[in-house]
C-alpha cells in the first residue's frame, strides 16, 4: 500500500482550518501551525516590484562602471531592530551612511497596524533619508539606484520623483548583484560589529565613519581613496571631460 502526503496532511491538520491540532503544535521545531495553500505560496511577492524596476532593465552603462553616478544600497542591521542605511557608488566606491534612528515609543508601546515601523527604518524613513543625503549631490551623480527587494523600499515610486533617481530591483537572494554595495558592508562591519545596537550612533558618528572609510585608498582606485576619485569626477564633470574613477 501505498499513501500521498497530501493524505498524511489532511489527517494532521483540522479541516476547514487549515491549523494543526492543538496536542501536535508543541512537537512542531518551526512553530509553523497553519498549513498555507500552494496557490498563496506562489503569489507571494513584494507587490511593489514590478517587470520595469527590475535589475534587468538596468542601463548597460551601470554595468561596466563608465559613467558616475550609480548607487547601491542596503541596511545593516544590529540589535533591537536597529538598521543603518549604506549607499556606494559604482564608479568611485564613495560611501555615504543613513542615520535611521528609532521613533517615539519603539520598545515601549505596540505598532499600530499599518502604522509606520517604529524602528526607524520603515519605508517612509529610508525613502526620506535617501533623498535627504542624495539630494547634497549634483543632479549627475544621481542617477540610479540598484537595492534589494526589501520591504524598505516600497516608495521607491515617490524617491524618483523626490530625488530623481531611478531605482532598480535585485533578482530575490541575489546578493552578488549588489556586489559593491556587500563589499563596503563588510569594511563597515569593523565600524558596527554584528550584535551591537546600531541606534546608539548618532549622525555625526556616522559621518565620522564615512569619512574614515572615504579616506582609505582601494585597490579597485588605482590606489585613490573614494573621496579623491569622487573629487575627481566633479571637476572632470565641470570642466566638461567625461572621465572613469
Amino acid at each position: 500500500m501505498r499513501i500521498s502526503h497530501e493524505a498524511i496532511y489532511q489527517a494532521l491538520y483540522i479541516q476547514g482550518r487549515g491549523a494543526l491540532k492543538r496536542e501536535l503544535t508543541a512537537c512542531l521545531r518551526t512553530g509553523r501551525v497553519l498549513r498555507v495553500p500552494r496557490a498563496r505560496c506562489l503569489r507571494r511577492g513584494k507587490s511593489f516590484v514590478t517587470p520595469e524596476v527590475l535589475i534587468s532593465e538596468r542601463p548597460p552603462e551601470v554595468e561596466d562602471r563608465a559613467v558616475p553616478g550609480h548607487w547601491e544600497g542596503d541596511l545593516i542591521l544590529g540589535l533591537k531592530s536597529s538598521a543603518i542605511g549604506t549607499l556606494v557608488e559604482r564608479t568611485t566606491r564613495f560611501t555615504m551612511l543613513l542615520h535611521l534612528p528609532p521613533m517615539d515609543g519603539h520598545g515601549a508601546i505596540p505598532r499600530a497596524k499599518n502604522g509606520p515601523a517604529l524602528a526607524g527604518h520603515g519605508a517612509a524613513a529610508v525613502r526620506e533619508a535617501i533623498a535627504s543625503t542624495i539630494a547634497r549631490l549634483p543632479e549627475h551623480l544621481r542617477r540610479s539606484l540598484t537595492w534589494d527587494q526589501g520591504a524598505e523600499m516600497a516608495e521607491h515610486a515617490r524617491l524618483r520623483i523626490d530625488a530623481g533617481l531611478q531605482v532598480y530591483f535585485c533578482d530575490p537572494r541575489s546578493p552578488w548583484q549588489r556586489g559593491t554595495n556587500e563589499n563596503t558592508n563588510g569594511l563597515l562591519r569593523q565600524y558596527f560589529p554584528k550584535g551591537t545596537d546600531l541606534s546608539a550612533h548618532t549622525g555625526d558618528d556616522l559621518a565620522a565613519v564615512a569619512a574614515a572609510l572615504n579616506s582609505r585608498p582601494r585597490k579597485t582606485l588605482n590606489w585613490k581613496t573614494p573621496a579623491e576619485a569622487l573629487d575627481a569626477v566633479l571637476a572632470a564633470v565641470q570642466n566638461g571631460v567625461a572621465t572613469t574613477a
